[in-house]
């Protein structure tokens, strides 16, 4: 942790800056100004990866269907075989297992979080990772290890997609249509699809007029550009490239690209926030002293940390935890005149934000020599606003000659042309085309749109209702798992669930959930299980109450995923996660366990 200091800085000039930097990126049409990737953009979603494997449609019956091959899916399998349930087949759209880390093999892919917490059933696997940050292939090696590990391979369905979900009331099960012919059975279903798997465009005017070669860096194209997941992108040594996006997937891939191609254009709506890396191979003696719970010490640790709970020692001790360290020491150096009210708390958290982005900004001027560029890569929004990034050769990378910011001063492209990309400046009222040979969308994966239109199929449940109706209005949940009208069906998301920086943490949690509660019904002889009415209502109800308490730091933010591309009022408070953060909504699922008794859950 980095000893505080007093203020270098005025609070109220940053508080102005901040909402000035919010308002020029505000756009009326707020998360709808994606594309949906169909119809005539339907190649983006094309599997580079893998040759199709063609087989004949299935209609049989299995006890445990899930949905989705990421992280989720590999949890919810291992905790429930763990659970003693042998009948699982799991359902993926993508040629193998890992989900998000199938499709993002783009170059210098790596996670974010340290990988000791991050990849999930590290001690059950009796593994420990290469590297403080994993890089992609390990990942997917690792996720390939769990299906293995816990023979979710067997019975499963690879290069399938669910096209719909419908429940069958006679028969108590629900009927799984897919791309593939198939009208499979489950008794149960889980829908782990995850977030981050089906990738978004900008709806840039002309986007469909471009000429050149074009991917998404989820469906990253080797074949053009040659190298690999390590760089060495040979193909692109003649060659004029775009990259529009400047979130964690640029951050990871820009650096490779300005080393390769002849000119590189990088077009930047908001500037992400980059802290230190610092990435080191993993030290053997270190990982050979590690006692028997140490990844669940060491996940608890880091999830208090970020949630803002004190912890006498930073185990992970990186750019996520700093800012928490900051607001510590701010505390312990104010000794008893700390205002250690909730308005005190927030008060001391404000401050000790914005020292960690006043350093972040220093950051950025020590290392980008020219001001200009600097300037505009400088981020002017509370840490958490947006999901922050760690790299220690991105911000270098604008000092190549070759490499370019167009700095979009929160506007965004303008147009995309069958040559190349335009930007009309708002400012002097110049517009120019950056012609180029090949451009590269790092726009992300749609996070914000509603189920449906994220996994590609609807879910039917009783006399017909759709979970599109029925969440019409916002959901309707317990515990984010169980929506009345849909029984058997658990579902995995953020919504109504606990949200942490560390995801995986979070899906481990629903998937130890997953298991004791199917085990419970498994014990008690039932088949069928659902929210009841009144249990699903007090859930909302608390979700409301507590997503209120969050709603003014969203609404100040600068736009982005977080907060509905700066609409959260758009969005329904009942589609919030649980305010009250991801350490209490653990303690809340413990607590039900601990009460023995299903309390909410109609079992019959």
């Amino acid at each position: 942790m980095t000893e505080t200091t007093t203020p270098q800085f005025d609070p109220d000039a940053l508080r102005r800056k901040y909402r000035e930097e919010r308002d020029r990126r505000l756009r009326d049409e707020g998360n709808e100004q994606y594309l949906e990737i169909a119809g005539d953009f339907a190649h983006y979603l094309d599997d580079p990866y893998i040759e199709r494997v063609e087989r004949a449609p299935l209609t049989d019956t299995v006890e445990v269907a899930i949905i989705g091959g990421g992280f989720g899916g590999l949890l919810a399998g291992a905790r429930l075989r763990e659970a003693g349930i042998d009948d699982i087949r799991l359902i993926e759209k993508g040629g193998d297992v890992g989900g998000t880390w199938y499709w993002n093999r783009y170059p210098g892919a790596a996670c974010d979080v340290e990988s000791y917490v991050y990849l999930p059933l590290l001690e059950e696997l009796g593994k420990v990772p290469s590297e403080k940050y994993a890089h992609a292939s390990e990942i997917l090696q690792h996720s390939r290890d769990i299906a293995e590990h816990f023979d979710l391979y067997r019975n499963a369905c690879l290069q399938t997609e669910v096209t719909e979900l419908r429940w069958d009331d006679a028969d108590g099960r629900w009927i799984i249509s897919t791309d593939r012919g198939d009208a499979m059975r489950a008794r149960f279903v889980v829908l782990a699809n995850g977030p981050l798997h089906r990738p978004k465009l900008p709806g840039i005017p002309g986007v469909e007029t471009y000429a050149g070669h074009s991917f998404h860096t989820s469906r990253w194209d080797y074949a053009y550009t040659g190298g690999d997941a390590n760089g060495n992108l040979s193909g692109l040594a003649d060659k004029r490239v775009a990259v529009i996006g400047t979130g964690a997937t640029a951050v990871q891939c820009v650096p490779h690209l300005g080393a390769a191609a002849e000119e590189l254009y990088v077009f930047q709506r908001t500037p992400s926030s980059i802290d230190v890396r610092a990435n080191r191979p993993t030290d053997p003696d270190w990982a050979a002293s590690l006692e028997p719970g140490w990844q669940q010490r060491r996940m608890d640790n880091f999830n208090n940390l970020v949630s803002g709970i004190p912890e006498s020692e930073d185990l992970v001790n990186d750019g996520w935890t700093d800012i928490i360290g900051k607001l510590l020491i701010r505390i312990a150096s104010e000794g008893s005149e700390a205002d250690l009210s909730p308005d005190g708390l927030a008060s001391a958290m404000e401050l000790a934000d914005f020292e960690k982005m006043e350093q972040i900004r220093e950051r950025v001027e020590a290392i980008v020599d020219d001001p200009s560029t600097a300037e505009a890569l400088k981020p002017y929004y509370r840490q958490f606003c947006k999901r922050p990034c760690f790299h220690d050769e991105y911000l270098a990378t604008f000092n190549r000659p070759n490499v370019h910011l167009v700095d979009t001063k929160g506007r965004g492209v303008s147009r995309i042309t069958e040559r190349g990309v335009v930007f009309d400046d708002p400012d002097t009222g110049e517009s120019t085309e950056y012609e180029v040979d090949c451009l590269i969308y790092a726009t992300g994966f749609e996070v914000g749109t509603e189920y449906t239109r994220r996994a590609g199929h609807e879910v039917i449940g009783r006399d017909g209702i759709t979970l599109t109706e029925k969440w019409a209005d916002g959901a309707s949940t317990l515990h984010g798992m169980h929506s009345r009208g849909f029984p058997n069906c658990f579902i995995f998301s953020l919504v109504q669930s606990g949200f942490s920086v560390n995801f995986p943490h979070m899906l481990n949690e629903q998937s130890k959930h997953l298991g004791y509660i199917l085990a419970e019904v498994r014990e008690r002889g039932a088949t069928l299980v659902e929210a009841s009415e009144e249990a699903e209502a007090e859930w909302v109800r608390t979700i409301v109450e507590l997503s209120r308490n969050n709603l003014a730091f969203l609404e100040a933010c600068t736009p982005g995923y977080y907060n509905n591309e700066g609409r959260p009022q758009e969005r329904s408070v009942r589609n919030s996660s649980y305010g009250a953060g991801p350490v209490a909504f653990v303690k809340v699922l413990e607590q039900w366990r601990a009460a023995g008794d299903l309390p909410g859950l109609e079992a019959t």
